[in-house]
């Protein structure tokens, strides 16, 4: 067992070792250029991202444990996982920052999982955590279950670098950290957010990224 993983569980995990769109981290088939269609057509508010792995029903295990069963004894495996697949982000990265939860449901859930995941890949490769830049000053309903547009509606305006934190990230490369990238809207209003603020460039690192949505938990 290693994080709680069997063997044949470990072999079932798709880890996004291929090629990949450098735009939203999308795995290829064959390499056939930096960006996906869909990022050719609309880029993204983050500049580029990178995914450890797809989320499905044997990844999703330990990010639910993560998020909802205190297990943040799981956070460090995760952030590991991250390490490797966004390390030429990383490199890059003046910064870490984290998807910042609402006060009310940081209150509830007594921890922000991304948080738990940046933490440790801040002190795993040495780049600078920023625990607190970024704030999400509207409570938003959750995004399970809403379609693309809906997301991003949700989500519109949600969050903000605080007029103290500026100085944090103007001129930096940030890297925002998440567990899943599922359509990209609360990582977009994160990256408008800090690109507002005066960040030079925002890359995106998730554990996982959703191909298909119908059907799974986040």
């Amino acid at each position: 067992m290693a994080g709680g993983f069997s063997g044949a569980a470990w072999s079932r995990i798709r880890f996004l070792d291929g090629p990949v769109c450098d735009g939203c981290g999308v795995p290829f088939e064959y390499d056939p250029g930096a960006r996906c269609g869909a990022c050719l057509a609309k880029p993204r508010a983050f500049d580029a991202a990178r995914a450890a792995c797809i989320y499905d029903e044997v990844s999703r295990d330990p990010i639910l444990k993560l998020k909802h069963a205190d297990r943040l004894d799981l956070a460090p495996m995760l952030a590991r996982w991250i390490s490797r697949s966004a390390r030429e982000l990383i490199e890059e990265a003046d910064a870490i920052a984290p998807v910042p939860l609402h006060p009310l449901r940081l209150l509830r859930r007594r921890y922000n999982q991304a948080a738990e995941i940046a933490r440790p890949l801040s002190v795993l490769t040495g780049t600078p955590y920023l625990p607190d830049a970024l704030v999400r000053r509207r409570a938003t309903a959750t995004q399970a279950g809403r379609s693309g547009s809906g997301r991003k509606r949700n989500v519109a305006g949600a969050f903000e670098v605080p007029e103290a934190r500026r100085k944090q990230v103007e001129g930096l490369r940030i890297l925002l950290i998440d567990d899943v990238l599922t359509t990209g809207a609360t990582a977009e209003g994160c990256a408008r957010a800090l690109k507002a603020a005066g960040a030079a460039r925002v890359d995106l690192a998730v554990v996982a990224r959703v191909q298909a949505v119908a059907g799974l938990t986040i």
